[in-house]
């Protein structure tokens, strides 16, 4: 597998709709940084937020997870209280070629204040808005900026393309938009 570059991203971004909306180059002035970078791609998070609270005093459970577990924003700063968590999207909606798998690392102005983005790999022929969840591990209040750098995603081409795809299984997160919650 080989880690590609700008000019691959840039060219499957333009051609394939890989990646839109696509910023060809990387935006920083007062901003986390975003856009196309020599390997990878900063992507951005929209104004959507669902901030984890324990009001209901409910269990975390993946198999029959409740939505009211969450409160809704729309928000151009959104703040994770102290030792929770956030999911947001990205403001780019994705779409992975077959011999490809995107893995994502968060950005280092996030990780350097003890926040922590998590996304799970984006696998072959799977496409949509990415799913983000922010770690707040502080005892203090924490900000995520809306339309800014979130995290940064690298592109792993195979040797060859996979025998089944996500779209071939007819993955359950297939063409999300929007933030989306866990689906068994």
């Amino acid at each position: 597998m080989a880690v590609m570059s700008d000019i691959w991203i840039r060219q499957m971004a333009k051609e394939h709709g890989m990646i839109e909306p696509f910023v060809e180059q990387q935006k920083r002035e007062g901003t986390i940084s975003y856009g196309l970078s020599s390997y990878g791609y900063d992507a951005r998070v929209a104004r959507e937020f669902k901030i984890f609270t324990n009001v209901d005093s409910a269990v975390v459970d993946p198999k029959q997870f409740s939505s009211n577990s969450f409160v809704d924003r729309e928000t151009d700063v959104c703040v994770i209280p102290p030792n929770s968590f956030a999911l947001a999207r990205t403001v780019e909606y994705f779409r992975i070629p077959r011999d490809v798998l995107v893995i994502c690392l968060g950005k280092s102005t996030y990780a350097r204040c003890g926040i922590i983005v998590n996304v799970t790999p984006l696998e072959p022929e799977w496409e949509g808005h990415v799913t983000l969840e922010f770690s707040n591990t502080t005892p203090l209040p924490a900000k995520i900026y809306a339309n800014e750098g979130a995290c940064q995603f690298l592109f792993l081409k195979g040797d060859q393309p996979c025998e089944v795809s996500y779209k071939d299984r007819a993955g359950k997160y297939m063409g999300q938009r929007g933030v989306t919650l866990p689906k068994l």
